[in-house]
């Protein structure tokens, strides 16, 4: 798990291990997060940017997950870094399959639309969403070697502490419809969707939109 101890790596961890798997928990500051190592989940330390990194966290496993988040660098020049290293990593590590966090914001509301085109989208939104576009395509260009899928939550702030309910939709590149008194996607259910990706791999090599 790539980006682990941040709001959505978290959950996904705590999903994984509560359904029997042992985890490898990557962080750059294991320091800042030693809450996240016990039983079933071992702490180490990784630059998702930099593939001896991703090699050496990864070897052993049988998938990963990026869930990972920077502030201090640029989204387009961080996200397509991160796609790069992790493909590299990965084919060194003998680790076949990568399941990405994604964000709403990138998946289209008309052909050839993003949402985050929309002119009244904010200026800095779009920017960090431009950041994972870049990611995607540094992935849909990776080769056949990566058996790899973008999972994409509604465009909207997650929530944070929403229980879990184990129930969401999935769609394609879209943006899914939703009612009108549809309340915030949790995070908690974020995280059933990446493991159910890796438990029973449902899509392959696209961006995948998830709702309730």
């Amino acid at each position: 798990m790539f980006g682990a101890g941040g709001r959505g790596g978290r959950r996904a961890v705590a999903e994984a291990v509560s359904r029997g798997h042992q985890v490898t928990a990557a962080v750059r500051e294991p320091r800042r997060h030693a809450d996240l190592a016990g039983d079933n989940v071992t702490l180490v330390a990784a630059d998702v940017t930099v593939a001896d990194d991703v090699a050496k966290a990864a070897a052993g496993h049988d998938a990963a997950i990026s869930s990972i988040y920077r502030a201090d660098l640029p989204s387009q020049v961080y996200y397509p870094a991160a796609a790069h290293a992790l493909i590299d990593g990965l084919g060194r590590a003998g680790v076949a399959r990568l399941v990405v966090v994604g964000v709403g914001s990138a998946l289209e509301i008309a052909p050839g639309v993003a949402f985050h085109d929309q002119p009244d989208w904010p200026a800095a939104h779009r920017e960090f969403s431009l950041g994972h576009t870049a990611e995607l395509e540094v992935l849909r260009t990776s080769g056949d070697g990566l058996d790899w899928v973008v999972i994409a939550p509604p465009p909207a702030m997650i929530d944070e502490h929403a229980d879990r309910t184990g129930e969401y939709r999935t769609g394609d590149h879209r943006v899914l419809p939703r009612a009108e008194d549809a309340g915030p996607f949790s995070y908690a259910d974020l995280a059933v969707a990446l493991i159910d990706e890796i438990e029973r791999p449902a899509h392959s090599r696209a961006m995948v939109a998830i709702d309730h």
